[in-house]
Order: structure tokens, then sequence, then C-alpha cells
């Protein structure tokens, strides 16, 4: 898998693990970083995405390939929809739009 893919993950994962311990004193701040880091992650996945030279027709091409295989496993699982979500939004050349 791509280093930049990976980084990105594990900086959202340990927001991941942060915010699921932390006390309600923190947990708005913990809940931003962790947002600021996935989508972070999903860029350089859109950026991995894109330098593919035979790219996924649709998610389901998509969740065979080994990388996103890997990927999976490493999201807890309330991650993995909002992952495959996003994928299909990069395969379907749909922008999201984010609200701060």
């Amino acid at each position: 898998m791509n280093r930049k893919v990976q980084t990105a993950l594990e900086k959202a994962l340990i927001d991941w693990d942060m915010m699921q311990k932390t006390n309600d004193e923190d947990s708005e701040e913990v809940a931003e970083r962790f947002e600021k880091h996935f989508y972070e992650f999903i860029d350089e996945v859109k950026e991995w995405y894109q330098s593919l030279q035979l790219k996924p027709q649709d998610i389901i091409e998509a969740e065979e390939m080994a990388e996103v295989i890997i990927i999976q496993g490493q999201l807890p699982g309330p991650l993995q929809l909002n992952f495959l979500t996003e994928l299909e939004f990069i395969i379907e050349g749909i922008e999201r739009t984010r609200f701060d």
C-alpha cells in the first residue's frame, strides 16, 4: 500500500482510539482532530486511486483490491462504511462537501 495512505490512516486510527477513551471535556477537540485526519486519509486514498493505471470500475471491484482489503482490515467496524462510501464517491467522481 502507498506509504502516504498508510501514514494518514495511522493518524486517523490514533485519533479514533483517543476518541473512544476521552472524557466529555475533551471530546469535541478529539472528534474534530479525528475528522480532520480521517479526511486527510481519504484525500490520500483519492490521490492513490487517481495514480492507478487500471482503476476499478465500481465499488465492488475496488473492494476486491489488495490495498482496499488491507485498509478494511485495519478500520474499526464503525469506520468501514464511511470509508467505502468515500471510496465510492472517489470512483464515481463525486466531490464531497464538508461543513466546518
